[in-house]
């Protein structure tokens, strides 16, 4: 009985752990349904071109190991190199999306700095925005500084329904409240989701107003289109309406959509794993 009495006390010590276990089991489960964070949105090259084996490209190459290393660890990080020669520095920053998780985000890094390489050789500036993450160098100090100009817009298909439009606005609305909000911001109305990111060296002002600016040219580019995505030079706004895309369509990296019947299933597997603990130690126990 000693030892039954010990396995049930174990068993209430577990259940705590529970809504963990299914939180943990969740995100892994869900974050794999999503895969599509190194799908290509857009690709900037500049026609400067920097010749082979000068110390501006020692700065580039350099400046791009950094931010490649600096993704295992961190979500943003910029940068300027000058080792190689103080009067050809390079400047260049990564971002990825706030709820993109770590190991994710590098590998995102990863395949902008491949897609770069293939897309943009010797350059001297050059930026590319996948889905989940954004890679950037120039020639020239951009950091810290705003930029609001239109680099990218995609728009779903056209809806005449006021409904859906009214939900939109009320999701984006929730977008532009100010620079207090942060860099990384969601919003929802009924079935429309939405989503902005401002790039990390901007401060709460030039965020807030990036957002608003941005904000207004998707609602003008997209018109009443059921989904669209608008990226300016130092942020991007996103929204989309429940069944505007896919969950496995390339373009949209929506890591926190779970359903219910994937939440039962995780929490029955969950619950099976602890009690299947719970009896393998009353019968060892009970064997001794």
């Amino acid at each position: 009985m000693a030892s039954t009495s010990s396995s049930f006390e174990l068993f209430f010590h577990l259940l705590p752990l529970l809504p963990l276990l299914l939180l943990s089991t969740m995100k892994t489960t869900t974050m794999a349904a999503f895969e599509d964070f190194t799908s290509f949105v857009y690709v900037g090259c500049s026609q400067n071109r920097y010749t082979l084996g000068s110390p501006y490209q020692l700065n580039v190459d350099s400046l791009l190991t950094t931010l490649v290393n600096a993704a295992t660890f961190s979500s943003y990080h910029d940068s300027t190199s000058a080792a190689a020669s103080a009067t050809a520095p390079a400047y260049g920053l990564f971002q990825c999306r706030a709820d993109l998780p770590v190991p994710d985000c590098a590998a995102c890094v990863r395949s902008a700095l491949d897609r770069l390489s293939s897309l943009c050789p010797s350059s001297a500036g050059a930026g590319v925005q996948l889905k989940g993450c954004f890679l950037r160098y120039a020639n020239d100090s951009f950091l810290g500084k705003p930029d609001t100009g239109l680099v990218y817009k995609k728009c779903g298909a056209a809806t005449a329904s006021a409904e859906v439009a009214g939900m939109r606005d009320a999701a984006l609305s929730a977008l532009a409240g100010g620079g207090g909000m942060g860099e990384y911001r969601v919003g929802a109305a009924g079935r429309v989701q939405a989503l902005a990111q401002c790039v990390g060296d901007q401060d709460g002002k030039q965020c807030g107003d990036c957002v608003a600016s941005a904000v207004e040219q998707v609602k003008d580019g997209c018109g009443a289109a059921d989904a669209g995505d608008v990226y300016l030079g130092k942020c991007y706004v996103s929204y989309w309406s429940t069944g505007a895309y896919a969950l496995a369509s390339p373009g949209h990296y929506h890591g926190d959509h779970v359903s219910g019947r994937t939440i039962a299933i995780v929490l029955a597997i969950t619950i099976a794993v602890v009690v299947g603990i719970i009896f393998l130690s009353v019968m060892r126990r009970s064997g001794k």
